[in-house]
């Protein structure tokens, strides 16, 4: 039975529903070789083009054939095969909490997605990939020999909360402290940036995955209900928030009774999830705090002029703007396209490659 979630509100009964999931990158066939920056986030991969913008937009998934090692299907494909396969064919996603789990399948990942965007033996293009900063340089030499072995003529790294910055359109080469946070997947990354470079940076591992397997965990508990992964995404889509707000939702979700087994339906409120996501919200407010505290008080001047800038996935949960701004008495404002503003960065450093190797340099240490 796959997940199903209808969204209402309580008065007097309006059906919601969530926002579709974004379409994904058709493949992309070009005979000239054109720089690539790619974006490997722990929940979607966003591959830009120079010159073309972005041309592909996948899940991070892939399903493998445990017995072949064959990859069967990537992305949305990958996706809807979660929890539907043989024991023997399982989706992975090569990422948790914004670490690399298996180089193995993200050098596969990669080489699957230089191969969509037109990358062959005789057409192999600089790459720029974006990284978490809080992995280890084990890890970031292992980025770029994957994907140099996946097909790239050179590889390069960029720090994602830099990329953001960029992709925000503040200017990280002027002295004055810019703070960027970054709600994804697997992990909510805060940094405060000057004059190229990272002055102060915070990092938990908790984002919009660990929202989902919360929701999980409470419907679990409470109702006695089991529900999947993207049910739980769906219902914090649909009714989720961190603020209280007016008009409550409810949302009717069918799932499977823990004690018997059998389908049974709920009816959640939005109170209900919101309290389920508290853990998690109080973790990225504290994080966010705590990153400011750690600024130079020069620099923490000019964020409480300019503001904080929220971006990825979980900068869509409702009212989560609103709570970090009352938290940390500092405006609070979520960027244009917050999707895609690591990858739209990195992507505009491909125009200036030359001149900006010193930041990638750094985020090659």
């Amino acid at each position: 039975m796959g997940p199903e979630v209808t969204a209402r509100r309580a008065h007097p009964g309006e059906r919601l529903s969530g926002p579709a999931r974004g379409p994904s990158g058709p493949p992309y066939d070009e005979g000239v070789a054109r720089d690539l920056a790619i974006d490997l986030g722990t929940s979607n991969t966003q591959v830009f083009a120079k010159g073309k913008g972005v041309i592909i937009e996948e899940p991070t998934v892939i399903a493998l054939n445990t017995r072949t090692h064959e990859v069967l299907a990537v992305g949305d494909e990958a996706l809807q095969l979660i929890g539907r396969t043989p024991g023997y064919i399982v989706a992975v996603r090569p990422l948790r909490e914004g670490a690399i789990t298996d180089f193995d399948i993200t050098e596969r990942t990669i080489r699957l997605l230089l191969r969509r965007a037109g990358v062959t033996k005789l057409n192999r293009p600089r790459v720029l990939i974006c990284v978490p900063s809080a992995i280890t340089s084990v890890e970031r030499r292992a980025v770029k020999e994957a994907t140099r072995r996946a097909g790239a003529a050179a590889a390069h790294l960029i720090e994602q909360p830099m990329a953001a910055a960029i992709g925000a359109g503040l200017d990280i080469h002027e002295p004055v402290g810019s703070m960027v946070v970054d709600v994804g997947g697997g992990t909510t990354e805060t940094a405060v940036i000057s004059l190229g470079g990272i002055v102060a940076y915070r990092a938990v591992r908790c984002g919009g995955h660990d929202m989902d397997a919360a929701i999980q965990e409470y419907v679990r508990q409470k109702h006695g209900v089991a529900i999947s992964d993207r049910t739980g995404e769906e219902l914090k889509i649909a009714i989720g928030s961190a603020l209280p707000l007016e008009g409550e939702l409810r949302a009717e979700v069918k799932g499977r009774e823990v004690t018997t087994g059998e389908p049974r339906t709920v009816v959640l409120t939005g109170e209900e999830i919101r309290y389920a996501l508290s853990e998690q919200v109080e973790l990225i407010v504290d994080t966010v705090l705590g990153c400011l505290a750690d600024a130079p008080p020069e620099l923490a001047q000019d964020i409480i002029y300019e503001g904080i800038h929220l971006l990825g996935g979980g900068s869509r949960l409702r009212g989560l703007a609103q709570r970090l701004a009352a938290a940390t008495e500092v405006p609070v404002h979520v960027v244009d396209d917050p999707l895609e503003c690591v990858v739209r960065g990195a992507g505009l450093c491909l125009d200036s490659f030359d001149s900006l190797r010193p930041i990638f340099a750094a985020a090659e240490q």
